[in-house]
């Protein structure tokens, strides 16, 4: 019902259009515009910020895809399954399974590479960046929404939503007309939270005197936000014997290494420089 927007007729088949790959390309897309924007009022030049959108993505893509098989590694190399059948499995992307926290190895790999090779300033453009990776973000939840993963626990709030025949909801939670029971749209929970911290590093980045602090800020609340948010989520089980979930568990690990670079941004002498537009600093 929702996975599935709509069919391109072809000459000899038709093409899905998924939502969930859609909504992948409008958060990219949004991302990247964003960071344009602030970029230029921190004095990147677009093509870097471009540049720097196409390594991320590919980067986090590779991580988010092979974290995701690594935690569900059963799904997709079955016993006796011909080893072509399980790699067609773990590069069908368009059918989900992308775990954000996997892309952030591979993505700040990629995003330190870039900046070194180009002579930019990192925790600048950590700043300047930020915000539109929590807006992708906000918008990628929206295609998990249509897809049905990452879903919440039965529940009797209004606002509740029973997924179709066939999604993972409905495979956890079914009902009897075959759909799922009236579930959490943890999605949602997750696009709104993404959607108003993107909103909070914006209006603070005027304010900020310390290159790395935006980043800094982002690193902090997002791990808090998705441990409440994984309360609700019951699509992970509690993993290496403890009663949290891998995502948990790393949002702890995101929230020593914030603590560490908040110690690193503090150290360092406060600037007058702002990148609200007013006086863009030259990157050096």
């Amino acid at each position: 019902m929702w996975s599935t927007l709509v069919h391109v007729p072809l000459w000899f088949t038709s093409l899905p259009i998924r939502g969930y790959g859609v909504m992948l390309l409008a958060a990219v897309l949004a991302g990247t515009l964003l960071s344009i924007r602030r970029g230029r009022a921190a004095g990147f030049e677009p093509d870097h910020i471009v540049g720097l959108a196409g390594w991320v993505f590919v980067a986090g893509l590779v991580g988010a895809r092979l974290f995701f098989v690594i935690e569900y590694h059963a799904e997709f190399f079955q016993p006796g399954a011909p080893l072509v059948a399980s790699l067609a499995r773990v590069l069908a992307i368009q059918n989900g399974g992308l775990v954000v926290f996997g892309a952030l190895p591979t993505a700040g790999l990629a995003a330190w590479w870039y900046a070194r090779r180009h002579g930019l300033p990192l925790l600048r453009l950590a700043d300047v960046v930020a915000p539109g990776l929590l807006v992708g973000l906000a918008i990628g939840r929206v295609g998990c929404f249509l897809n049905g993963c990452c879903y919440g626990g039965p529940t009797g709030l209004p606002w509740a939503v029973s997924f179709p025949e066939g999604s993972p909801p409905a495979w956890a939670f079914p009902a009897p007309d075959g759909r799922s029971l009236p579930v959490h749209p943890a999605q949602l929970y997750a696009a709104i939270d993404a959607g108003m911290l993107a909103w909070l590093a914006c209006a603070v980045t005027p304010m900020v005197r310390r290159e790395g602090a935006v980043f800094a800020l982002v690193l902090t609340l997002h791990p808090i936000s998705r441990i409440l948010l994984e309360i609700i989520r019951v699509d992970e089980q509690p993993a290496l014997g403890t009663p949290l979930s891998i995502s948990q568990l790393v949002s702890l690990v995101l929230l020593g290494l914030a603590a560490t670079l908040w110690w690193w941004v503090l150290r360092g002498p406060a600037s007058p420089a702002r990148f609200d537009g007013s006086t863009p600093p030259t990157p050096h």
